[in-house]
């Protein structure tokens, strides 16, 4: 806390000067008084309420008026606020959500695992819109670009496999990522791909919705998900679920020449820990330019201190009121 007008503060010497004034009166006797022989009577009981209290208004009369003072000295109090400007990311996760996600090369699962993952990267970069995409025999958007991170991340927890007819639609998949991106106005805009299998449906090629990103200066980054060799994976049988060792076919050619086509980059992710890792490098290599202004925002109490002066005198009153009808 501050005042805007210290100099004024220099008035609270009138309620000193009161005070000094109303005891230089008491000392001189001022008061009614009665001459007698010995004080011991009144020494020994210590002094009535009553005398007291008749000095109860003058007390909340100097509290009031120092309250008042104080008021008019304009007490003010500021705390600093950041204005971020970001230079402006635009990022879109192209996820695939065929029926191969659920492989158990991950822990628990491949699908399980990336949304985890991805959900941490979302929590790291505060400042930039994100969308997401999904795909498998075809695609849609789960979530369009936005910097409602309580959404988006809700969105990406109720990913799962299923939903739409399966397959792997590597082109339909980054193609929808693309329009999500081309009226964006961001200085940059990212894709990250992940998937783990070859495409095998959709009517868009891979290459072609690669050709469209470069077009529009939209880097990829594409992953791929799956150990190497084979995976758990877990198979309905007559006696239940079974997993059963299945080999993980992944296009690591195409995922590279999407990634060079569009100046991003390809990663290999074939557990949880290099996976994190992947978003972490991702992370680092796409930064957003910040900048943070401070600027104080103030806040008046003088109204505080009014207040007390209007309670303060308030009380003065209702005292001088109390001890008159006393005996």
């Amino acid at each position: 806390m501050f005042f805007e007008y210290p100099k004024l503060l220099w008035l609270l010497a009138v309620p000193v000067l009161m005070v000094l004034h109303y005891l230089y009166l008491g000392l001189r006797g001022r008061r009614p008084h009665m001459r007698v022989s010995s004080l011991a009577p009144w020494k020994a009981s210590g002094g009535t309420v009553y005398s007291w209290l008749v000095h109860l208004p003058f007390v909340f009369r100097i509290l009031a008026l120092t309250a008042l003072i104080l008021a008019i000295c304009r007490p003010r109090s500021s705390s600093d606020m950041e204005k971020v400007d970001t230079e402006g990311i635009d990022i879109v996760f192209a996820m695939d959500v065929s029926t191969s996600m659920l492989a158990r090369d991950f822990k628990p699962d491949r699908i399980s695992a990336a949304k985890d993952i991805a959900i941490e990267f979302i929590a790291q970069r505060p400042y930039d819109r994100m969308g997401i995409a999904v795909f498998a025999g075809e695609s849609y958007t789960q979530c369009p670009l936005t910097t409602d991170r309580a959404t988006l991340i809700n969105l990406m927890k109720e990913i799962e496999t299923g939903l739409i007819d399966d397959g792997t639609a590597i082109g339909n998949g980054l193609a929808t990522a693309v329009s999500r991106c081309i009226d964006s106005d961001a200085k940059s805009r990212v894709i990250i791909l992940l998937t783990d299998g070859v495409n095998n449906s959709g009517e868009v090629s891979p290459l072609s919705a690669a050709e469209i990103a470069k077009t529009y200066g939209i880097r990829v980054y594409t992953i791929g998900v799956g150990a190497d060799g084979v995976a758990p994976y877990p198979v309905m049988t007559p006696w239940g679920v079974e997993m059963q060792d299945v080999r993980v076919e992944i296009d690591e050619e195409l995922l590279k020449d999407i990634a060079e086509m569009t100046g991003g980059s390809y990663f290999r992710a074939t557990d949880n820990t290099k996976l994190a890792e992947i978003y972490s490098q991702i992370n680092k290599m796409e930064k957003a330019r910040i900048t943070i202004d401070s600027f104080p925002v103030y806040r008046e109490l003088f109204s505080y201190f009014g207040i007390a002066a209007l309670i303060c005198l308030a009380l003065e009153m209702l005292l001088k009121l109390l001890t008159r009808s006393l005996p």
